[in-house]
Order: structure tokens, then C-alpha cells, then sequence
């Protein structure tokens, strides 16, 4: 299951994508990552993802309408394409055996210190 592993970047922004649904553009995306998670975002970093998530096959983009507060420029929405969705599952799943698999008792521990 190689093929399906995700960086956790990676995966944070295709679950944007799938939370986005139909307005998966990049400031979108971007707003909606700072705004949940209380992190910073750079539009690099955001772009080099994007394109290497393509480029895997995880994402597809197509182009909407020009507007006239871009001059013009259509945006370009991103969507989960059916191998994205495959890998999305398997990270879930990773974490969730993860999860299940830390001791009952790691959690009783006291962790009124922290």
C-alpha cells in the first residue's frame, strides 16, 4: 500500500479538498486549513502539494468561469478523484489500527501535569 501513503500536509489538504466539495480553489483551501487548524499556510507550499498530489493521480483540477475580479483568470477547483479517495481510506484506516492499538493504560496515566 505504498502508493497510497500521504504526507501529513498531503493528507490535511485533500481532506480540505473533500471538505470543500465543489469550491476546492486555492485561497479556499487555504482559508479553510487556517481557520481549522489555527495554522499558517504558505500559497507555495499550498501550490507544490497541489501539483504533486496531481500529479499522483490523488487530485484533478479544472478551470470555472473568468471573473472580473481576476482579471479575467478563471479559477482552478480541485476535486478527489477515485485514487485520492483510496488513499484517504488507507490513512484513515492506518491511524485508526494506530489508534486501537495503544494500550488502555497509556491512557489512565496521569496527565494533569501537562
Amino acid at each position: 500500500m505504498k502508493n497510497f501513503q500521504l504526507g501529513e500536509f498531503e493528507e490535511i489538504v485533500i481532506l480540505t479538498v473533500g471538505i470543500l466539495n465543489n469550491l476546492a480553489y486555492s485561497v479556499a483551501i487555504k482559508d479553510e486549513i487556517e481557520s481549522r487548524l489555527k495554522r499558517t499556510v504558505s500559497m507555495g507550499a499550498l501550490h507544490t502539494a497541489l501539483n504533486r498530489m496531481e500529479d499522483k493521480g490523488y487530485l484533478k483540477s479544472f478551470s470555472g468561469e473568468a471573473t472580473e475580479e481576476r482579471a479575467g483568470r478563471p479559477r482552478r477547483y480541485f476535486e478527489i478523484t477515485a485514487l485520492g479517495k483510496k488513499a484517504i481510506q488507507y490513512a484513515k484506516d492506518t491511524r485508526d489500527e494506530l489508534w486501537a492499538a495503544i494500550p488502555e493504560t497509556i491512557w489512565q496515566s496521569n496527565l494533569a501535569g501537562i
